[in-house]
C-alpha cells in the first residue's frame, strides 16, 4: 500500500494556504479602506473571509475538507473574475489615473484569485490521481 502524499504549494497545504490568502485579502481590504467612504475598498476583505473561514474549517473537520475548499476555490475564481474590473478601468476616461487603490485592488484580485485557483485546481488534479 503506498503512501498518500498531501498537495502543497510552496510547502503549504492547501488549508494553511487558503487560511493565508484569505488573510491577505482581509488585510489588503482593511488596509486601502482606512480613511476611505467606499465600500467597495472592501471587496477584498469580503473575499477573503469566506476564503480564510473555509480555510480554517479544513483544518478543525478533516473530514469535511473536501467541501470547505471547494467552497474556497469558489470564493477564490470570484476574486480572480472580479480582478477584470482591472481592464474596464483602463479602457475608462479616467483610466488607472481616476482611483490607483482600485486599480491596483483589481489587478490583485486578478493575479492572486487566478494563482490561487490554479494551484487548488493542481490540488483536486493531485487528489484525484492518488484516490
Amino acid at each position: 500500500m503506498t503512501e498518500q502524499v498531501e498537495f502543497k504549494f510552496f510547502g503549504l497545504t492547501i488549508p494553511k494556504l487558503t487560511m493565508g490568502y484569505g488573510l491577505l485579502l482581509i488585510a489588503w481590504g482593511a488596509s486601502f479602506s482606512v480613511g476611505s467612504d467606499s465600500i467597495t475598498s472592501w471587496i477584498p476583505a469580503f473575499v477573503g473571509l469566506p476564503i480564510f473561514v473555509s480555510g480554517l474549517l479544513c483544518v478543525l473537520r478533516p473530514n469535511k475538507k473536501k467541501i470547505w475548499i471547494h467552497i474556497a476555490v469558489s470564493f477564490g475564481l470570484l476574486a480572480f473574475l472580479g480582478g477584470f474590473r482591472f481592464f474596464a478601468a483602463l479602457g475608462s476616461e479616467a483610466g488607472l489615473f481616476g482611483s490607483p487603490k482600485a486599480a491596483a485592488s483589481q489587478l490583485m484580485l486578478l493575479v492572486t484569485g487566478g494563482v490561487y485557483t490554479w494551484v487548488c485546481v493542481r490540488s483536486f488534479i493531485a487528489a484525484r490521481k492518488n484516490a
